[in-house]
């Protein structure tokens, strides 16, 4: 059997070389192969990449012309990994690889999707924990399948779980989302994580709140539920204080000429109306770039990774399989470089398993 690790790299220099020491010490007794997606990084990443391809075939490297995103990171990697069973992690080492040996006890049981589940969430503020653990509560009651919290991307799919997910080719993609839509068989695995082993995180605040949003509305109309539902309320709020004023102004004396409740009730209303426009504007945005049907990623270079004949619904291929990842890089660093490990030569799976 043969297992593949698919590993989104964004600026981790300093990450891999541990990454790879960890992995090998991990799986000593597995058949494997790493695919790392260089997604667009612009610092030492792509030599660091190049200097592990070359010391291991069974390290193969994708280079993005440009920073498509984790998502599209993640589905790039499905796209090329051969193994029977597919592993989805980071290179920060908050997904330990020493986990590794134990997902794959449980997908020999017969599991599709082997997910670990996070106890802990150490090296992380108080205010991005709270952040989390809300977010994935509320999308767990927002959305049209049910979603398990504390999962992440980090995790195991079977081969067949990795063809479904290779035929949702959506722009807007949130493979935690897509991996509940699917409804195949899953077992959670408790751990505690770590913290990062180096480097930043590439998940700021703003970019979390993107991701969310995403979320959000690639599996739920709330956006726009909410909108209908505010503006009823605000509706017979106004329908009422009509009322108010109607009694006010015929049996009593009190009520005072002026526009300081107009324009009070003329901002409420103007506010939720600008608020169902934007909901609904977002969603047909998306529809919009559905539409476009443009690639989800562009390959610009790889290495020790079959492209013969290789054709994927929206994704363009641009790199030369005859062509080294980086010239460049090789022959600055071909000195150091070790001579090349002979490693078996693996066959993509020939079927989907059953």
């Amino acid at each position: 059997m043969l297992l593949s690790i698919v590993i989104p790299v964004l600026n981790e220099a300093q990450t891999v070389p541990l990454m790879m020491v960890r992995l090998r010490d991990a799986l000593r007794k597995v058949s494997w192969e790493v695919i790392f997606v260089d997604d667009g990084s612009t610092d030492a990443t792509p030599s660091v990449l190049a200097l592990e391809a070359l010391k291991e075939e069974r390290v193969k490297v994708i280079r993005f012309s440009r920073n498509f995103g984790h998502q599209a990171a993640v589905t790039a990697g499905l796209d090329f990994a051969n193994g029977d069973a597919v592993v989805v992690m980071d290179a920060d080492l908050q997904d330990p690889p020493e986990l590794l040996p134990r997902m794959l006890d449980l997908f020999e049981r017969g599991y599709d999707i082997v997910s670990p589940q996070r106890r802990s969430r150490e090296g992380e503020t108080v205010f991005k924990r709270w952040t989390a653990k809300i977010f994935y509560r509320v999308l767990a009651h927002l959305a049209e399948q049910p979603m398990t919290p504390d999962v992440g991307d980090f995790r195991l799919y079977s081969r067949r779980a990795v063809l479904a997910i290779r035929s949702l080719r959506e722009q807007h993609r949130y493979m935690r989302g897509m991996v509940a839509w699917l409804g195949l068989k899953e077992v959670m695995l408790p751990f505690e994580r770590k913290a990062r082993a180096a480097g930043q995180t590439n998940y700021p605040l703003l970019k979390m709140l993107r991701f969310a949003w995403t979320g959000v509305t690639s599996f739920s109309a709330f956006p726009l539920r909410i909108s209908i539902a505010a503006g009823c309320l605000l509706s017979v709020a106004g329908f009422l204080y009509l009322l108010c004023v109607t009694y006010l102004a015929l049996y009593t004396t009190t009520l005072i000429p002026g526009w300081a409740s107009v324009v009070a009730l003329q901002c409420i209303f103007s506010g939720v109306i600008l608020l169902a426009l934007g909901a609904v504007g977002d969603y047909v945005a998306r529809s919009y770039e559905e539409a476009k049907e443009r690639p989800l990623y562009v390959v610009t270079d790889a290495r020790n990774v079959s492209l013969a004949g290789k054709s994927l619904p929206r994704a363009l291929v641009l790199a030369d399989a005859a062509v080294p990842l980086d010239p460049v890089v090789v022959e600055e660093t071909e000195s150091a470089v070790p001579a090349p490990i002979t490693s078996p030569a693996y066959q993509p799976l020939a079927g989907v398993r059953a």
